[in-house]
């Protein structure tokens, strides 16, 4: 169970941009300060929509032997909706493009002037919920673990899911200088092959969840 989610929440993590507005903030004025919100940000958001997913699960009963149907149903729901979300990317790629460019978009305005309260904005929209995020959480909430176990994992779950801010920070933390030089060198490389990387990392949790849906509904697993 704990293998699966966190391979659910491996794929939850990957987020160029995310990486990219660390790198920024680490870079501002108040690098500190900023990327700690940031982080606060990030965690709020998924601690947060971690508990509630787990919750309606639960309380919709979808951890029961009964609901199996429910169950795989959801799954295969949530590796269509992944690949919707891998299609609509790709097609509105280079509008949004466009957008960074020029500045417009949210995220470029948060980065143009950083601050504390806008990176804990910034946590709080990036670390939005996705298809594979909730994936993670599903696997566990249906475990019908005992409590210990579904906290412990929850909470892996949540610290894979924001590893791409804690483990810069911490890096950063440790050495400033080195870690900002080599953010800096990463971003060029991010943003020019980031959008690969999501829709390569969505497509997969796509087809697994799909293909697990499918085989629980035919009552193969």
């Amino acid at each position: 169970m704990v293998g699966e989610a966190v391979g659910f929440a491996f794929l939850a993590a990957i987020s160029p941009t995310a990486l990219i507005v660390m790198a920024a903030f680490l870079s501002s004025a108040s690098p500190r300060q900023t990327a700690l919100m940031y982080f606060a940000g990030a965690m709020v958001m998924t601690v947060a929509m971690a508990v509630a997913v787990l919750f309606v699960i639960r309380a919709a009963g979808l951890n029961q032997p009964r609901q199996q149907e429910p169950r795989y149903g959801l799954r295969l729901g949530l590796g269509i909706l992944a690949l919707i979300v891998v299609g609509a990317i790709a097609l509105r790629g280079p509008k949004a493009a466009s957008e960074s460019d020029s500045g417009k978009g949210l995220m470029s305005r948060i980065v143009a002037r950083p601050n504390p309260v806008a990176a804990f904005v910034a946590g709080l929209v990036l670390f939005a919920p996705s298809a594979t995020f909730i994936a993670a959480v599903q696997v566990i909430a249906t475990a019908n673990a005992d409590i210990p176990v579904t906290v412990l994992a929850l909470v892996i779950v949540v610290v894979v899911t924001v590893l791409i801010v804690w483990l810069p920070l911490l890096a950063y933390l440790a050495a400033p200088n080195a870690t900002t030089r080599r953010l800096n060198l990463l971003n060029g490389w991010l943003r020019a092959r980031g959008r690969m990387l999501v829709i390569g990392g969505l497509t997969v949790g796509g087809i697994v969840l799909i293909v697990n849906g499918a085989l629980g509904l035919a009552g193969v697993v």
